[in-house]
């Protein structure tokens, strides 16, 4: 079990350097203009374009790093720095957001599994891991593995089901990245030292999802142990 705690103690650890150097990068990348002169919804808006796409719009949205794709209206939301700004990071997170609109036209294979799961995973994230918490308790309390064991049982399913949705997030958002990467660069939107900060900058963002992933399944092997070795 100490084991487990040191694991999580560098899971933890891990994610607090990716999001701190993420924002690092992210700043450091603001400074570096586009030659260009676009911003990030000129960007956008080009990708969409030059992908033969017409019926997904570019807006803004409120807040910092609340970029995101949104298959069920079709916006690329880009947050209001992104929006207006004309710099790598924001040439960056536009083409990354519009990776995932390219995808979503292409009936690319792990969005579209990705996007079955939200509708469950939104739901059962909200008292997975209570439903395993109380199981065990109840368990405890009566002094039966009977009812709380299949109560914690179910909720580790829930629990399983966010796991997994981390996982499948994984190659969504790399092949985002990709896909955005590959646009910029073959279409000569940025600079060579553009196209590095672009890089940079992504690659970070992405780890972000990978320190989540490994926390979800760490909490899910915990949770497991916890159920299943208790069980008589």
């Amino acid at each position: 079990m100490i084991g487990f705690y040191v694991l999580i103690g560098i899971i933890s650890l891990f994610s607090w350097l990716v999001s701190n150097t993420l924002q690092r990068k992210f700043k450091k990348y603001s400074k570096v203009h586009l030659r260009n002169g676009m911003s990030g919804a000129e960007i956008a808006q080009k990708m969409l374009a030059d992908h033969g796409i017409y019926d997904v719009q570019v807006i803004s949205t409120p807040g910092r790093l609340t970029d995101h794709y949104n298959p069920q209206n079709k916006t690329v939301n880009l947050s209001e720095a992104v929006y207006n700004q004309r710099n790598a990071a924001a040439a960056a997170v536009a083409a990354h957001e519009v990776g995932h609109a390219v995808q979503h036209a292409t009936a690319y294979q792990y969005l579209q599994m990705r996007s079955k799961l939200v509708p469950m995973v939104s739901i059962t994230s909200r008292f997975s891991q209570w439903m395993v918490i109380g199981g065990i308790a109840f368990g405890a309390a009566s002094g039966s593995t009977g009812i709380g064991f299949y109560i914690a049982l179910a909720g580790l399913a829930f629990m399983a089901l966010g796991t997994i949705f981390s996982f499948v997030t994984l190659p969504v958002e790399y092949d985002a990245s990709n896909r955005a990467l590959a646009w910029l660069e073959n279409k000569n939107m940025v600079s060579r030292e553009e196209l590095a900060g672009s890089k940079d900058a992504l690659k970070w963002a992405a780890r972000t999802y990978l320190v989540a992933a490994l926390g979800s399944l760490a909490m899910l092997l915990y949770w497991a142990l916890q159920v299943l070795g208790n069980r008589d």
